[in-house]
């Protein structure tokens, strides 16, 4: 990862852009987050004067691209049918550039079960797992995995249809409510500790944040609801721990293919290691998100940003 802060805040002609859509809303269990992420976006970039077209993901969007002759595309759609490669796909298709990751790195990103897949085969650490598709699957990792165990739909995000389970009769009940999300889905080591989150941008770690939230887990109102939830950066690592968890991020986005940018979610057992839990491609941008506060730590403000993230799908695609 070679970028400097430096190169972060470079000026920006953006003419050069060109028209550019903001895609987001769309039909995903993340649609309300995405229109919230979808609209700060759309204002940074108008005031930083570029040519923008705001599009919200529905049935016509194709009809959309075409008549409205789009020269960019900033991806700001969350979960299903815009983080999980087939807009990318889409895209690619029309030869319209777009921000984030591509085709591959977005599908891989978005499958929770083939991210582990990857990251195990490397020797990056991630909690054990189990896939579940029966109560008997759900005896089963009870006893191989232990308790408690946090369950999750393998393709869903912003923490929707998770659940802590402390029991077997806990664990099928979540299974079956996450099932309705996702015909997939895992089971999970739960790991006592800290959690973090990194966001990368053009290359560059930015500086990681410590949560906190008196929930059970970061969950979707502790993410987008709540006000007592905490942020601290500095994280609270040591430069040691710190360096070691910066470098294990950029390791794990190159393993799974990630561009552009991302935010990467980690916990830390009580013996000071780390495991990875999955890595967002088009995080959340809204009042309450991660990476514009990450970005502000390494001296970013919202609007220089958002640019960044344009400018590097001009790097990236041309």
């Amino acid at each position: 990862m070679t970028a400097t802060y430096a190169q972060l805040h470079s000026t920006l002609d953006v003419t050069a852009f060109g028209r550019v859509a903001v895609l987001y809303g769309g039909k995903s269990a993340e649609r309300e987050v995405s229109l919230k992420s979808g609209e700060a976006v759309i204002g940074a970039l108008q005031s930083a004067g570029v040519d923008v077209v705001a599009i919200d993901v529905g049935d016509d969007l194709l009809e959309r691209l075409q008549r409205e002759k789009i020269d960019r595309a900033f991806i700001i759609l969350h979960g299903r049918g815009g983080e999980d490669g087939s807009m990318q796909g889409l895209l690619e298709c029309l030869g319209i550039p777009y921000t984030g990751s591509g085709i591959l790195a977005s599908a891989l990103a978005m499958d929770k079960l083939r991210t582990k897949q990857v990251w195990q085969s490397l020797g990056i650490p991630t909690p054990r797992h189990a896939v579940l598709a029966s109560e008997q699957d759900c005896i089963a990792a009870g006893t191989e995995l232990g308790f408690p165990l946090i369950v999750k739909p393998a393709h869903e995000g912003s923490s929707i249809g998770m659940a802590k389970v402390n029991s077997t009769q806990e664990l099928v009940a979540a299974w079956q409510d996450a099932a309705k999300y996702d015909s997939q889905v895992l089971v999970e080591q739960w790991i006592h500790g800290p959690e973090f989150t990194i966001a990368v941008l053009r290359g560059q770690v930015l500086p990681p944040i410590a949560l906190g939230t008196p929930h059970v887990f970061y969950d979707y109102d502790a993410k987008y609801i709540a006000n007592d939830t905490q942020y601290r950066i500095p994280c609270g690592l040591d430069s040691v721990k710190e360096q070691e968890l910066i470098d294990l991020t950029a390791r794990a986005c190159d393993a799974i293919g990630i561009e552009g940018w991302g935010r990467l979610d980690v916990m830390q057992d009580e013996q000071g290691r780390f495991w990875l839990l999955e890595v967002n491609t088009a995080p959340g941008m809204t009042d309450h998100s991660l990476v514009p506060m990450a970005a502000r730590a390494a001296g970013l403000d919202f609007q220089q940003l958002v640019l960044a993230i344009l400018a590097a799908s001009v790097e990236t695609r041309g």
